[in-house]
Parts: C-alpha cells; structure tokens; sequence
C-alpha cells in the first residue's frame, strides 16, 4: 500500500473531529508546505504574487493581496510556494490505500478583495468604532450606489427615480423555479427573517417596513431559536438571512434548514464571498467596507438601507404603493447621507457632553414605539456591549408594564420621540410619567421640536426625514453615546470582553 501522504493524514485525522473548525497545519520536515482545512468556521487563501497565505479573515492578509479564495464548508487546501490544490476532506480520506491519482473537486474561484489596506487603518481616529461611525455617511452612499438611481427621461438628466437589486433579478442557476428571486419575494405568502444580535434589530426594522409598505406578512426570529425547533416552512416561503460577516453558524444552520423546505433564500451580509452569500440562492450585499470593531455600527445603519430599498422595490411590484409616493420615498432615502454628514461632527460633540453625566451609571432604560422600537433595542444592545453598563430596551408604553419599577432619580433613560410617529402623543405621556419618578431623560426627536426642552435633561435634535428612514438617524446618537461612556469608563471599545466580530461556533 502506498504511503499515505499529509493531506491524508490530515483528513483522516479530521474525520475524527466533531464540532466547527477552521485550521492550519505546518510541518517541520515541510516548511513549504500548508494544509487549512475548515467546517463551520471561516478560512480563506490569499494568492500573492509567488505566495500564499491562510487565515480566517479577509482584513488579516489585505498588506498582502487582494486575490483570495474562500474555502467552502468541509474543503481542504495543500498550499506549497508557488500552488495550491483544494479538494473536499472526505474524498482525500477516501484516497488512502488508492494508486489511483488525486482527482480535484469542481474549481473554487479566485476572488477580488473591495477592500484596501487604508480601510483597515483607523486613520487618526483612537478607535476603529469611531471611525466606522463618522464614516457612516459614505457607507449609506455605497450601499445606494448602482442601486438608487434617477433614469435620464429628459435632456438635463431629470428623470424619474428606480431602483435596481441585480442581486435579486438573476433565477438562480440551480433550481426548478425560474422566476427571479424578486419575483419570487413578491408573490411570498410569507417572508421569515433571520438573524443574531445587531442583525436581529435591522431585521426587526425590515418587518416594520415590509408589512407597512409593500403589505406582506413578516416574521422575524433569533437564528439560534429557529434552528433548535420545528418550523413551519413551505415552498412560497422567502427566508431573509440578515449578518454583518456572513460566517455566523446559527443563520447559516437556519438557512440550510429553508432549503430543505425548497422556501427561497436571501442573503443580506457585508462581506463578498462570504458563505451566506454563498449558501442563498439570492442577495443583497451591504457595500459598508471593512468593519473592525466588534461592535456593529456601519453595518447596521447598511442593513437598515439594504431593508428599505427591498421593501420600497416589493411595495412598487405589487402595487401597494404609487409611482408618485415611490419619487418622494427615493428623494429623500437619497438625502440621507448628505442629512448625516452635515450633523455628525455636531452631534459627536454634544454626545461626548451628555455622556460625561451618565458615565457611572449602573443601569440605563431605551424605549421607542413602531420601527424605533428596534432601535431602542440596538441602543441598550450597544452601550452594554462596549461600556459593560446593564441596559434594556423596551417599546414605550410597556415601560408601565414591569419596567417603571427600576426607574429611580437620576436613572439615565433614552426616548425616541419623533413627531411623525403615530404614538407619538402617548410617548410624550411616558417621558412625563418618567420626568415625575425622577429619571434622568434623553430624548431623541426631530429638528425644531421644542416639546421637551423644559423637561428633559437633554434633548438631541435629528434631521428631518420620511418615518421610515428615521432609525438610519435615530441610530447614531446611539452609537456616538455608547462609544464616549465606554472610552471615559476606559473600556477596550473594538475588543469587548468575552465578544467577538463573528459567532462562527455554536
């Protein structure tokens, strides 16, 4: 029997390993040699000129290549100098005690990294979270970008608003259906979300904004809950898979979960070639850039635009909303990052006073009605993320129902209260019930309304935009407030304790 040679080895040694892994090994008879190997866990191969490297994120290798190749679930990689060949781990088992040569799998393309080295580089900024939240206005601009985009019906270029989501009007190549997965969304008898943490949140924006515009029925669910019980999913089903990394095991067991049920699936991720965008039969990629910190900041505000413009384009496709109200909704999404941008640099200085007042605080309550109420969830999700301080986000009138009892004087409570909000007479209710308990209240509201300025401790004013655009603004007093208590408690602000940027193992 011939010798079995290291890559067999290897992948007869990993048979025998249970659970998600993304590993390398080196040799010391072999110096020249690298084998990877991965499931569950992320690894890619940069191919430089007369190099290769592996790693497990794409930010690891940039100074060196921007040609990498993204291992699919359960593949092997033998890496010398100057080539590399890529095989699935069970057939080089399988080749143990065979004189037949080597036969390698169906070609894993070399991809072009979107990123630069620059964009990994906090350029001036202490922290890469600040960074990525004053950058916010170019990364709206990027995920609009080829996708938001006036026709040019007359000699001066003015012409009517469109919007464009190639990634969900090519019919996937393997597949019996062959509508397109825009198509296919528009006719659901139900769109599922799924997503963790941050993604959660935007998804919960998603069915606000589904449901409200183009009137179709949407749940949204924790991955990790969704995958541990027995769904109900059909055919007519679309399934949204909402993640920053695209590597996140519960939503990549999720969706793997819809395929079995032949319901479409939907990525919606920030890294290209990352295995949800892989694993869906259709996409949307966010466009934000390289996002360090381990807290979400750009990301978020992206998916939040990723949402909307599937929604707007659903709402148009089956006539729920009219050409006329489609202009005025694209006008004004295209204003946003003009809208943040001339606000930032104000509201980071105001935000920095504010969080001088509330830096010891123990505790602190978010609340909002309608589509802020995920914000108010993504708000206490980041101050306690960063800062280590207990927060909890509620809706507005449910304060009442429980909460009002941990509110004490000087109790540190954000309100987002926008005068185009439906509730809004019944929010101002709660923030007076919560000025007589003695809470400390930041209120959140539009340019130009003076409601709470006599009674609040303070008040942060957001540019004027559509009610469903308003959690993209809402969002970043958030973040900016999070990110100056957790430097003044001199936390680590990109490396949280006990987190990381991607849940890649259960």
């Amino acid at each position: 029997m011939p010798e079995a040679s290291w890559s067999q080895v290897v992948a007869m040694a990993l048979q025998l390993v249970e659970g998600a892994y993304g590993v390398v090994f080196l040799f010391q008879d072999e110096p020249d040699l690298l084998i990877g190997a991965r499931k569950g866990s992320p690894l890619i191969l940069g191919v430089g000129n007369g190099e290769h490297m592996l790693a497990s994120d794409a930010s690891a290798i940039i100074e060196h290549t921007q040609d990498v190749v993204y291992l699919r679930d359960g593949e092997l990689v033998e890496v010398r100098r100057s080539e590399y060949k890529i095989r699935t781990t069970t057939k080089v088992a399988r080749e143990v005690g065979q004189i037949t040569s080597p036969r390698l799998d169906e070609e894993n393309p070399i991809v072009r990294l979107e990123m630069s080295l620059e964009q990994i580089e906090k350029a001036g900024y202490e922290h890469f979270m600040l960074k990525e939240i004053m950058d916010q206005p170019n990364a709206v601009r990027n995920a609009l970008r080829g996708r938001l985009y006036q026709s040019a019906d007359d000699a001066c270029g003015n012409g009517s608003w469109r919007l464009k989501l190639g990634g969900l009007e090519k019919v996937p190549e393997n597949g019996s259906d062959k509508r397109t997965p825009i198509k296919r969304m528009t006719e659901a008898h139900r769109i599922i979300i799924v997503a963790c943490g941050t993604s959660f949140h935007s998804g919960l924006i998603a069915k606000y904004a589904l449901e409200s515009l183009a009137r179709l029925p949407v749940e949204v669910e924790y991955a990790s809950e969704f995958r541990y019980r027995r769904p109900i999913i059909s055919p007519q089903d679309v399934v949204i898979a909402i993640s920053q990394s695209g590597e996140t095991a519960d939503t990549l067991e999720a969706i793997r979960i819809a395929q079995q049920f032949k319901a479409l699936t939907v990525g919606i991720v920030n890294v290209v070639g990352s295995s949800i965008a892989r694993l869906t039969d259709a996409g949307v990629y966010l466009h934000a850039g390289p996002e360090i910190g381990v807290a979400s900041t750009k990301a978020f505000t992206c998916q939040v635009v990723a949402v909307l413009m599937i929604a707007l384009d659903l709402a148009v496709q089956r006539g729920k909303i009219s050409e006329t109200e489609l202009e005025g909704y694209c006008d004004a999404l295209n204003k946003v990052p003009d809208l943040i941008e001339g606000w930032l640099d104000t509201l980071h200085k105001q935000t920095k006073v504010i969080s001088k007042y509330f830096r010891l605080a123990s505790t602190a309550l978010f609340c909002g009605t309608g589509i802020q109420f995920p914000v108010a969830l993504e708000g206490a999700l980041k101050l306690k993320e960063i800062s280590y301080i207990h927060a909890e986000g509620f809706p507005a009138s449910e304060i009442r129902h429980g909460p009002f009892t941990l509110v004490s004087s000087f109790m540190p409570v954000v309100c987002i209260a926008f005068t185009s909000d439906p509730s809004y007479e019944r929010i101002k209710v709660t923030i007076n019930d919560l000025r007589a308990k003695g809470a400390a209240l930041i209120v959140v509201t539009d340019d130009g309304n003076a409601d709470f300025n006599r009674i609040c401790s303070f008040v942060i004013h957001c540019p004027v935009t559509k009610l469903e655009f308003q959690p993209i603004l809402a969002v970043i007093p958030m973040q900016l407030l999070s990110y100056h208590i957790a430097d003044m408690r001199g936390c680590n602000i990109d490396q949280p304790r006990n987190l990381a940027k991607s849940v890649t193992v259960e």
